[in-house]
């Protein structure tokens, strides 16, 4: 995976190209005095962070619950290398300094998915046809380089858990993680969602998925996507949190029935 790693320098290079995705959460809280923001520019200054320095990726793609489909958002991740095998990916929900963080994604090769336990491999989805489709993109990449990084991303492996469902809480993040899922045919995808990414980003999804024709399919491997057989594993939560994977009527009183609906963020009615 050489390669990849190339090509994540060369995505920190570029930047993050296209344009802006802001938040869609009001965070309540105090300004920050004087005096907090004296603390943290010299902090900015002093500190070593060796794990955010490590970040050199940006890709960003799309989301679901597992166990309902329907409950899609937007995800941007922010990856660092952690060897030939295994990337690590903090996920926003947006590309400003003040996106908030909604979860974690662990990606791994798919000789290391192999050797996983049976019961461990229904946690994690592949990442063909997010790659095939065009719907994952690096924004900012030159086109060369995003194919090679593409051409590994294929053959791997995601184990996601959003823990701010921002697509529902608007202030703080409430409840337990929920597992999310990516997509594995055409049709899934809420159009007009990839559409609004799209042209707020300035990428082409149907062009990439015309230039990642050549890119070879690879087999997914038995056990992924375990939400196509049945096998929607998602957790329960006991603090009575609505999650759009469980639907319910709390979300819909504490946000004054409005819809869940955002540029990043697709749930369509049931």
């Amino acid at each position: 995976m050489r390669s990849l790693v190339t090509a994540s320098l060369a995505l920190l290079l570029a930047a993050c190209g296209g344009g802006d995705t802001v938040p869609n959460v009001e965070t309540p809280g105090r300004d920050e005095p004087p005096k907090t923001r004296v603390l943290d520019a010299g902090a900015a200054m002093l500190q070593d962070k060796p794990p955010i320095d490590a970040i050199n990726a940006y890709l960003d793609g799309f989301h679901f619950y597992s166990g309902r489909l329907q409950a899609q958002m937007e995800a941007h991740h922010y990856c660092s290398v952690l060897n030939e095998d295994v990337i690590q990916c903090v996920i926003y929900d947006g590309n400003v300094r003040e996106a908030r963080i909604m979860g974690v994604e662990y990606i791994i090769g798919e000789s290391l998915f192999a050797g996983l336990p049976e019961a461990e491999k229904a946690l994690w989805h592949s990442h063909v046809h997010e790659v095939k489709s065009g719907q994952l993109v690096a924004p900012g990449l030159p086109r060369v380089a995003e194919r090679e990084l593409m051409e590994k991303l294929v053959r791997t492996y995601g184990k996601t858990w959003h823990t701010w469902h921002t697509d529902l809480d608007k202030d703080l993040p409430y409840g337990v993680p929920q597992l999310m899922m990516g997509f594995t045919a055409d049709g899934q995808a809420d159009p007009d969602m990839v559409a609004a990414r799209d042209a707020r980003l300035g990428v082409d999804s149907t062009q990439r998925r015309r230039d990642r024709a050549g890119i070879q399919v690879p087999p997914v491997l038995p056990g992924a996507d375990a939400w196509q057989r049945g096998n929607a594993i998602q957790l329960e939560d006991p603090t009575g949190h609505a999650h759009a994977s469980h639907g319910g009527a709390r979300d819909r009183e504490r946000d004054g029935d409005a819809p869940q609906d955002n540029a990043r963020s697709r749930v369509p009615p049931r």
